[in-house]
């Protein structure tokens, strides 16, 4: 499809800097959601790039989703002119911060395996939960019939 440089160099930067593309299948849009070019222009863009390869294309709810290639990075370096040593958002490894987890100490004493559940299956000082708990805590068990269709007359 023509359209101007202008705008294929706006959409191959975009795509470079984040790695990743998303466009609403919505021909007639005045403008992309994150570029300032028509959203015509970028399904077509990105159509021509998977088309050759660079690009791959997911397509769900009426969304495209584009994702870089390790080929479509060399591409667009070399229509962008850009140096090696840029590379998309996609490939840069995030800092992760040290302090997020804290790590116990060498020397603290650490809790044995059974320990824990057995101390929450007997409450705060109270008697074992599981023992109270279900058919086994009651020998004395009633029948008093069905009920339904199968039950009889019985006088109370």
């Amino acid at each position: 499809m023509l359209m101007p440089k202008k705008n294929r160099v706006m959409i191959y930067e975009h795509l470079f800097k984040e790695g990743v593309l998303v466009a609403k299948k919505d021909f007639h849009a005045p403008k992309h959601a994150e570029i300032d070019v028509p959203n015509l222009h970028v399904i077509k863009a990105m159509q021509s790039l998977v088309s050759r390869g660079y690009v791959k294309e997911q397509f769900c709810w009426r969304h495209y989703y584009w994702y870089l290639m390790n080929e479509g990075i060399q591409y667009l370096r070399d229509f962008l002119h850009l140096p090696p040593e840029i590379v998309p958002a996609t490939l840069k490894r995030q800092a992760r911060p040290e302090a997020a987890r804290p790590r116990p100490k060498e020397g603290a004493p650490r809790a044995q395996v059974g320990e824990d559940r057995a101390g929450y299956r007997r409450g705060f000082g109270g008697p074992d939960k599981k023992g109270e708990a279900g058919a086994g805590a009651d020998t004395q068990f009633q029948f008093r019939g069905g009920f339904g269709r199968g039950r009889t007359e019985q006088e109370e």
